[in-house]
């Protein structure tokens, strides 16, 4: 391919929804059409097939980088002087057909590419069509992003399993789900109107390598196989093909004894000689009409599912049952790992350990899963927290495939409504060493089936996208999917290198714009570990409501295992062998070692093995205590930069995703607040041990809202207490639906920056006016749910508590402020503080 020249920086593009994703092929500027080649060559006219949706995605994205458009050849009536100039597409196998005889390339694994730009003729071709697809998909990307590079190499994805979990229901709700209503599913059956929706998912999965979807939750309907549905699935797997993401579907264990299209049964036993025949019958009717179907996941035993343990069989005969009838049609069993009884753990005793749940299970099942079964392993203990030590699993399974279980929609991590970018937490997993049999094992080199010689292994992300058009919720959310398909392809890739690729890819190549987002992206994850829950005490959500907003109280006493055995003194839990629940012990010798001992654990998980003193020092010196009140303040005080960072981009950022990050980034820089007060409050009130700057507990620039002068409001006190300054805030009275809050400042004479902390409740949209001096500062609605992925709260909590800024506000001494608030709904216009202050000051 000829050079090309890229000479001015670049222009504002036009308003965009977010659709299109890292797919925009926006125009480069001044990028000389005069080099591209002339034709492009699709070397398979099969009109269903990877091959030649690579041909019409070559001419769609070159037509919208170059503005110049580019006829498609097939085979049937291109001649060999219609390739001197040309993109040819294709297999290798195709190639040499065309040509007699195959290009040198290095080797070629399933679904690798080879890329060749270095001479007149670009050639793509896979070692199978979708590697071909791969392989345009990559030639494009780097066009998008202005590199006109001559290249020739090879790329092989790392790992066979590159698949996708949605947790899609059947009545089109999505679990976990953030970006609205699901793309698949509505009142019980498929959605066939929404295949155009699904084609353009479908694009942007293959785009990043994606090779198989699960299109329906975990938890699993039975409903799922009727006939109208599996015909419906049919239509998906239609829809997909052209792009070589198969479709595979979640299975509930029990279906047996709940569907009436194969028969009714009176058991679910994986050994009844009934029930297999019951699931190799469903099995070939749905080979039959999607011949390539990847296969089914299954969660069982886990949180009420059905399992093979009610009837005393083991995991891995629950497993085969399906790989089994999988196995002549060439499926793969995925069968979760995430297996826990919540009925009979007892936090009060101190051996009892939710962790310890997956080897525990596991536990002599090791090479007893069928050569086509998987098991997919969470990359934590847990459930997805922000911090969580590698599963020992992964090193505990060396008989048996396995993949990874990562989640893209953040359901622990701020639901969409905070920035976190996940690859960096992810990578600290993957670039674990897990040191098996005292040798290097990595867990991203145990996935893949290198370490232990297996034939199959892999990724699986959560992903969750829905209707609204960003797909996630947020624009800035989607650099997590984009970079895990990335990190799926080749997990030795560098976070930040993913980012900005997707950064140009998404928003386009004005060097402004690409520091912003990239130092915001790069210091969230950090930043949200500092403000939500550090040193591996997990994330400090409800997990007994929304896993949203905080509430550190609900981690113990209830029986679901993310305990943090909190009291007047201590903290953390005791995972050791010698005094604790033996998690330690888990993992091989050299990795139990460095956390069975205190002073070897590192800081970022001394919480997670080992219950300490508030007074302990870590190495860094700080106390436990300390560091919580000052990890809280700086986790906090970093979020506060993202929305002046991304006002900078204003008119570098098309306005309508300008002005939607912006809402985001300018909430979560509140809720962070409510975060931070939260979590030090309630360690604060636990402890009896005051924060040695002063700041917890401490907050003069504030004003109570149940200290104003009060009409039609009243006094209520929330619960959980943390959630609210002081404990208590106003709502309007019962017997009206508008209410006042007003006091007179005694601030200096200046310029301030005026902040109310607010609660927005699901159900209704509260109106607020303040005023200052009897001027409006400014008028705002509690619509939260409206503009927020997630369904907010119906109660006064740490979820549905709001922040909202006016900035350089001008006061005198003796001003009135007031607030009104209007009720709407269940939501009586609750108040909670308002800070007057100084500039540059974070309250």
């Amino acid at each position: 391919m000829r050079s090309l020249l890229l000479l001015a920086a670049v222009g504002l593009a036009a308003a965009e929804t977010g659709i299109d994703g890292w797919l925009r092929y926006a125009p480069v500027p001044n990028a000389n059409a005069s080099g591209l080649p002339i034709n492009i060559v699709s070397l398979n006219a099969t009109a269903n097939g990877p091959v030649h949706a690579a041909a019409s995605e070559l001419q769609k994205g070159l037509s919208g980088i170059f503005n110049h458009s580019l006829n498609v050849i097939y085979p049937t009536s291109y001649q060999l002087s219609d390739t001197a100039s040309s993109i040819v597409v294709g297999t290798v196998a195709e190639y040499a057909n065309a040509f007699g005889a195959a290009p040198k390339t290095p080797q070629l694994e399933n679904d690798g590419y080879f890329l060749n730009t270095t001479g007149s003729r670009v050639q793509i071709l896979g070692r199978n069509e979708r590697g071909a697809l791969y392989g345009a998909f990559q030639y494009l990307s780097m066009l998008a992003q202005g590199n006109f590079s001559e290249v020739a190499y090879t790329s092989n994805p790392d790992a066979p399993i590159r698949w996708v979990n949605q947790w899609d229901n059947l009545d089109g709700s999505i679990e976990r789900g953030y970006g609205g209503p699901s793309i698949f599913f509505s009142n019980g059956t498929v959605k066939i109107n929404s295949l155009d929706r699904m084609t353009q998912y479908a694009r942007l999965l293959a785009s990043i390598g994606v090779n198989a979807i699960v299109v329906n939750n975990v938890n699993a309907n039975a409903s799922i196989l009727t006939t109208q549905n599996v015909e419906g699935l049919g239509k998906i797997a239609d829809t997909f093909r052209p792009y070589g993401v198969r479709v595979g579907i979640s299975l509930n264990f029990a279906s047996p004894t709940a569907n009436l299209v194969y028969g009714n049964l009176s058991t679910f036993d994986p050994l009844d000689s009934e029930v297999i025949d019951w699931w190799q019958n469903v099995t070939d009717t749905l080979y039959a009409r999607i011949p390539d179907m990847a296969g089914y996941l299954v969660k069982a035993n886990s949180e009420g599912q059905p399992g093979p343990l009610t009837y005393n069989r083991t995991l891995a005969e629950g497993a085969n049952l399906f790989a089994n009838a999988l196995e002549p049609h060439g499926g793969i069993l995925v069968f979760r790992a995430f297996v826990y009884d919540s009925q009979h753990l007892n936090e009060s005793v101190w051996t009892q350990d939710r962790a310890n749940a997956a080897v525990e299970f596991f536990t002599g099942l090791d090479g007893k899963f069928a050569e086509n079964a998987l098991v997919q392993i969470k990359y934590g203990p847990i459930d997805f927290q922000v911090r969580e030590p590698a599963s020992p699993l992964f090193a505990y399974l060396r008989n048996t495939s396995t993949a990874i279980e990562l989640e893209v929609t953040q359901e622990y991590l701020g639901q969409q409504n905070h920035l976190v970018y996940l690859p960096p937490l992810w990578k600290t997993v993957l670039d674990f060493d897990l040191r098996a049999n005292h040798s290097k094992s990595l867990v991203r080199d145990i996935i893949s089936g290198e370490r232990f010689n297996r034939p199959m292994g892999g990724y699986a992300a959560v992903v969750n996208v829905g209707t609204n058009n960003t797909w996630l919720g947020s624009h800035l959310s989607m650099s997590n999917l984009y970079g895990y398909g990335r990190l799926a392809w080749d997990p030795t890739s560098d976070p930040q290198a993913i980012l900005q690729d997707w950064i140009r890819l998404t928003f386009g190549l004005d060097p402004a714009v690409m520091r912003a987002i990239t130092n915001m992206s790069m210091a969230s994850w950090p930043a949200y570990e500092n403000y939500t829950g550090n040193l591996g005490i997990q994330t400090l959500t409800d997990i007994l409501y929304t896993h949203y907003g905080p509430n550190p109280q609900s981690q113990d006493n209830n029986p679901w295992g993310q305990w943090t055995r909190a009291d007047h003194d201590s903290i953390g839990m005791d995972r050791t062998v010698a005094n604790g629940t033996g998690f330690a012990g888990q993992y091989p010798d050299e990795v139990a070692a460095v956390y069975e001992n205190i002073s070897t654990t590192p800081d970022n998980l001394l919480l997670w093995f080992h219950h300490v003193n508030y007074t302990t020092r870590l190495h860094s010196g700080e106390t436990v205590i300390q560091h919580f009140y000052n990890a809280h303040y700086a986790g906090a005080e970093t979020a506060q930069t993202f929305p002046t960072q991304w006002e900078a981009l204003q008119g570098k950022v098309d306005a309508q995703r300008y002005n939607e990050t912006l809402f985001r980034l300018t909430y979560q820089a509140g809720h962070s607040i409510v975060w931070r007060d939260a979590i030090n409050n309630f360690y604060h009130n636990l402890s009896g041990i005051a924060d040695a700057q002063g700041r917890v507990g401490n907050h003069p620039h504030r004003i109570e809202a149940e200290t104003m002068n009060l009409t039609n409001y009243e006094r209520y006190t929330v619960s959980p207490f943390e959630t609210a300054s002081n404990v208590t805030a106003i709502v309007t009275s019962a017997n009206a639906t508008t209410g006042t809050a007003s006091t007179r400042l005694t601030v200096q004479n200046g310029t301030y920056n005026v902040a109310v902390n607010y609660y927005d409740l699901y159900g209704g949209k509260a109106q607020y006016t303040l005023t200052i001096g009897g001027r409006q500062v400014g008028a705002w609605s509690g619509n939260n749910e409206d503009r927020l992925g997630n369904t907010p709260s119906i109660y006064l909590d740490g979820h549905s508590a709001t922040r909202i800024t006016f900035r350089n506000v001008t006061i005198r001494r003796g001003d009135v402020l007031e607030v009104t608030g209007k009720a709407d709904g269940v939501e009586p216009a609750p108040l909670d503080y308002i800070s007057i202050l100084p500039l540059g000051v974070v309250d």
